[in-house]
């Protein structure tokens, strides 16, 4: 007998990352030629020391590390996000409208199961990330896909045209994953008009808001007094101290928006991880200059990543920033065929469009996502190498 199985999640697409991971099991890589995994954004390496200290400090001394805390987070850290934020976007953020979540994808999925049932609609432009389209799969949300363009930046006219009486919400990702590009303040001001004019949310997924190449605020819509009537802005502590295993993220939103997103929260979690948020509010506190660091040198894997590309006249660079290079190959094979045979081929491991963009996009056959965080400029060359020797 077979046990029944909600229609959704059948229906739901697996995890891009993991199917990628697949690709390489059993594949004898030369040892000239070593796997490159470039599929992945996200740091492979350990916290700094002194963040590691204060996390053992808290599990051997602290005894409320190890017991339930607050749903919405632990005050403190509620506290610093609040006060940053009021200080970098120059607008005025209090700790009632932030909550700490496990991870920013559980911040997505939290926000939208507050936002949108079975049968309604939420605006993703595309290339979207995956994790946000399964989401909405599963929770039988239909996904009105935003075709950004050439240059990978939607436009507000645009998605105006898309929005129903069944829409509910426009999720934004800036800098973007996967495309890497930033988007400028104006277009997010524009959708930021577009949705309250219509009564939608605004999402803004800022996860990689750390290594923007651009100096001071990104945008201003905190400096809107009314900001909370409609924009929900989500955040990830992972990419800026390497805390991806202790699942650290965060909702700013209105606290009448909190404490609906708390109902869910209790629910499937309890509480965040309060060694994570010891951690956070650690690295909040202590690792700015160092932080600084990490943002220089991932702008100069991003400029080694422009900069080869010119060497590969055939390929497209569409868009190059936080973490990604996203590009459009020159062969006459679609994107998942190509990147499962550069991986025995060339031994580059990377992600096609085809997982970015509706099923059947002609765009996400020529796309391409490269994740070079955990490449370094020497990496990125050598990536750039075997890609100008691939012959398919």
């Amino acid at each position: 007998m077979t046990l029944p199985l909600n229609p959704a999640f059948a229906a739901t697409e697996p995890p891009p990352v993991m199917e990628a991971r697949r690709w390489i099991e059993g594949v004898a890589f030369p040892a000239d030629r070593p796997l490159i995994n470039i599929s992945q954004a996200a740091p492979v390496e350990s916290p700094p020391l002194g963040l590691r200290q204060a996390l053992a400090d808290a599990a051997l001394n602290d005894p409320q590390a190890h017991l339930y805390g607050p749903v919405l987070g632990l005050p403190a850290l509620r506290e610093e996000i609040a006060a940053q934020w009021s200080s970098t976007y120059g607008g005025v953020v209090s700790p009632s409208q932030v909550a700490i979540t496990q991870g920013c994808n559980q911040a997505f999925c939290t926000v939208l199961a507050t936002l949108a049932g079975p049968g309604d609609e939420v605006i993703l432009p595309t290339p979207w990330y995956f994790n946000h389209k399964m989401w909405l799969d599963m929770a039988s949300v239909k996904t009105v896909a935003l075709d950004a363009g050439p240059t990978l930046i939607p436009t507000a006219e645009a998605a105006a045209a898309l929005v129903t009486d069944r829409t509910r919400a426009i999720v934004l990702v800036s800098p973007n994953n996967p495309g890497g590009v930033e988007y400028p303040a104006e277009t997010l001001a524009a959708f930021r008009d577009l949705c309250r004019a219509r009564g939608l949310a605004l999402i803004v997924d800022e996860t990689y808001r750390d290594f923007d190449s651009r100096s001071g605020a990104p945008h201003e819509l905190f400096q809107d007094t009314d900001w909370a009537d409609t924009l929900i802005q989500l955040y990830s502590f992972s990419k800026a101290y390497r805390l991806t295993g202790h699942r650290v993220g965060a909702i700013v939103a209105s606290t009448r928006r909190l404490a609906e997103a708390e109902k869910f929260l209790d629910t499937v979690a309890i509480c965040p991880s309060q060694l994570g948020q010891i951690g956070a509010l650690w690295g909040m506190r202590n690792l700015g200059q160092w932080l600084a660091g990490e943002r220089d040198e991932i702008l100069a894997r991003r400029r080694a990543m422009e900069a080869g590309f010119k060497a590969l006249p055939d390929w497209k660079l569409l868009g190059c920033g936080a973490y990604f290079a996203y590009v459009e190959h020159p062969f006459d094979m679609a994107s998942d065929a190509l990147c499962k045979r550069l991986v025995t081929e060339a031994s580059l491991l990377m992600l096609p469009g085809t997982m970015f963009q509706p099923e059947g996009s002609e765009a996400g056959k020529r796309q391409i996502r490269i994740a070079f965080a955990n490449v370094d400029a020497k990496g990125i060359a050598e990536v750039i190498r075997r890609l100008q020797a691939f012959r398919p």
